[in-house]
């Protein structure tokens, strides 16, 4: 049963905890609200400000379990502070399960994430699973979040979707073949025969051909190049350095894409940032 005054209570608490630098939000110089305001705290939670705004006055609807993840996530929870929160709205909380089964997405991590505006920068699962970008790694690779059952594993997504190669410079599809297959098979160790990762070879040894002849060739420790030669529809070829933060308690890793100062690379980039994800006219 949901407990809806302390539900309310709970959801003020993190909101007045949490200050716009926390968020990637500017600061105000006439800003007098203690943390965030309702409406800043709704766009996070990609929720309407009156739905939040019933739930902090102990009204509206019991909150499904996908809302009250989005809300974990919105407010940066740990995840003891998403289990309470689960328990306070009515619901059992999601299974935590072994590494790698969990998306929701570590405070410490986010607030790396938020900082990065000007940088394209996204938060994958250990399958290659998109769950956050920031709007240049959109403008960079496209919205990867879009994608649902296991298409939104960027390896599923190769071996079964020509238009999946398209941003990356064909010199280097060879050796991504390679890397996913390894990268899959190194998982399905790891997580077991029962897993999500076993699953999903499954799926591309039955549908894919050019996945069959990687993963029988048993490549183990194919690891990815720092270097990523993409080619994007706009600006062209381009030369990123790519950084890698691993958060292992949860297995996501931050990805970062950089480009050396004063190359042709970080030119592009910087036009890529002002025109965005909107194709030129």
């Amino acid at each position: 049963m949901i407990d809806r005054a302390g539900l309310a209570e709970f959801l003020r608490s993190r909101r007045e905890a949490l200050q716009p630098e926390d968020v990637g939000l500017p600061r105000g110089p006439r800003r007098r609200t203690s943390g965030l305001r309702r409406e800043e705290v709704a766009a996070l939670c990609h929720m309407s400000t009156d739905y939040y705004s019933r739930l902090e006055r102990e009204r509206g609807p019991q909150p499904s379990s996908q809302m009250l993840a989005s809300i974990a996530q919105g407010l940066h929870l740990s995840l003891d502070e998403r289990d309470h929160l689960f328990r306070l709205a009515g619901h059992q909380p999601p299974a935590r399960g072994g590494g790698g089964v969990t998306e929701h997405i570590s405070p410490g991590l986010l607030r790396v994430l938020d900082r990065l505006t000007d940088t394209p920068a996204e938060i994958v699962t250990e399958l290659g699973e998109t769950l956050r970008q920031t709007p240049l790694g959109v403008a960079l690779t496209g919205d990867t979040t879009r994608f649902t059952g296991p298409a939104r594993s960027v390896g599923y997504r190769w071996f079964t979707d020509p238009s999946a190669r398209d941003r990356y410079a064909p010199q280097e599809h060879p050796f991504l073949t390679r890397m996913y297959a390894s990268g899959l098979r190194q998982i399905v160790t790891l997580r077991g025969p029962d897993s999500r990762a076993a699953r999903l070879a499954d799926l591309l040894l039955a549908g894919s051909e050019e996945f069959r002849r990687a993963w029988d060739n048993y490549e183990i420790g194919v690891r990815p190049h720092d270097v990523k030669h993409f080619v994007h529809p706009q600006v062209g070829a381009l030369e990123l350095t790519c950084q890698q933060l691993v958060d292992p308690g949860q297995a996501h890793s931050l990805l970062v894409y950089t480009a050396v100062p004063g190359s042709e690379s970080h030119d592009k980039l910087h036009l890529l940032s002002v025109i965005g994800a909107q194709p030129l006219r």
